[in-house]
């Protein structure tokens, strides 16, 4: 019997090339090039390596002004201040393009360059109610052919300073978000228990994953982060819960930080970090030969945190690695894995990879080999979901199902 897509030509790194068999949006079969089994459709990849598709593991689709008129970026008046950025951030949503077109350019700008899994963060708090949250459930439906998106119920406005936020928070795991943020509990909320409270109710009465914000440095943000891994434990939760940035791990001295290592680890939190300018970013490899699992994404792309952002996990991979100081060969496969394998067991993906059985999700990059593909970011990238080609060269392809 004919298989529904045969791929050839395909390099896979460490290997030879290979022949890839495709059915009903799955891999069928990992074949010895010369293996051709009789196929409905032959796609040739003309030696280019495939890797899995990449899987952002965190961004704001709501916030972005990619595609939107320029918006000059406003500096704090006193060194980074969270709350001072939300205020920056209120006011240029209120002069933006409408959210729903902001979206879409970014998810094709994303798309575009080979991710097919994600996981957006989106605001849910007393500021705007659920309206945000409304609006990007509508957009992730439409794209659901193309791209799988996870979302995060984000209380940006902080959960106890903010009216109403945990009656929002239930309400938005309702209407279909994913999982359940929360923001700097101890900085900007003032309460780490109640603010701890309310985020892991919310989470345990919907059965949902933990996903939370962590801008604060040094003793304090170490603090939060073992009251995190606490409540994880006791609530054995293990494996579903994430901090993104956890800044602190990065100016922490030598003992402090191994421990904290090692009580991440033991409790199974995970840690998102882009490697952001001008910041301290958790130390990755250090994190990872404890065990932690560290994950990335591209976090916020031209809105009111930053002008930054290109939308590519790859480049994203580049930076990591060069801000990390990573040259050699496993090192760069390190930092290719943050936005790949990592990130795909954080967002709990059962059927991801380059294997028999997982979704057919994968891209094509003009590289021998990972290491290489990290530190030259190629373009003329092929971009395939469950088989489908959905992006060439950075534009997006629709086509019938």
């Amino acid at each position: 019997m004919a298989v529904d897509k045969l791929f050839i030509n395909a390099q896979l790194d460490r290997g030879a090339r290979h022949a890839i068999t495709v059915d009903g949006g799955r891999i069928s079969g990992l074949l010895a090039e010369t293996d051709r089994p009789e196929a409905r459709e032959v796609v040739d990849l003309g030696g280019a390596l495939v890797v899995p598709g990449f899987v952002e593991g965190h961004i704001h689709l709501d916030t972005s002004f990619y595609g939107d008129a320029w918006k000059p970026h406003k500096p704090c008046t006193n060194g980074f201040d969270v709350h001072e950025r939300v205020t920056f951030q209120a006011q240029n949503m209120a002069a933006a393009a409408p959210m729903d077109v902001r979206a879409r350019n970014q998810l094709d700008l994303c798309i575009g360059h080979g991710t097919t899994r994600m996981r957006s963060h989106v605001m849910v708090d007393g500021s705007v109610g659920l309206t945000s949250m409304e609006t990007i459930l509508r957009v992730r439906d439409e794209y659901r052919e193309l791209i799988e998106i996870q979302l995060v119920a984000f209380p940006q406005s902080g959960i106890l300073k903010s009216p109403g936020t945990p009656e929002l928070l239930d309400e938005a795991i309702r209407l279909g978000a994913n999982l359940v943020g929360g923001l700097d509990p101890a900085s900007f909320d003032r309460d780490v228990e109640k603010h701890l409270d309310v985020v892991f109710g919310t989470a345990q009465k919907h059965g949902v994953d933990v996903d939370i914000h962590l801008h604060d440095p040094g003793m304090l943000g170490l603090f939060e982060l073992e009251q995190i891994a606490a409540r994880t434990r006791a609530l054995g939760m293990q494996g579903h819960v994430a901090v993104s940035h956890a800044y602190a791990l990065g100016d922490l001295p030598a003992d402090p930080l191994k421990k904290i290592a090692d009580v991440l680890a033991a409790s199974g939190v995970a840690i998102m970090t882009n490697a952001p300018g001008a910041r301290p970013f958790p130390p990755v490899a250090l994190l990872r030969a404890a065990g932690v699992n560290v994950f990335s994404g591209n976090d916020n792309i031209r809105d009111s945190w930053w002008p930054y952002g290109d939308g590519d996990l790859l480049n994203r991979a580049m930076m990591v690695g060069y801000r990390s100081g990573f040259y050699v060969d496993d090192e760069l496969r390190m930092a290719f894995d943050l936005v790949t394998e990592a990130g795909a067991k954080v967002l709990r993906l059962a059927d991801y990879g380059l294997r028999v059985g997982a979704r057919a999700d994968f891209v094509t990059l003009d590289a021998e080999h990972v290491p290489q593909a990290v530190v030259a970011v190629p373009k003329g990238r092929s971009v395939y979901k469950d088989g489908r080609l959905v992006a060439r060269d950075g534009r997006v392809i629709r086509q019938p199902i």
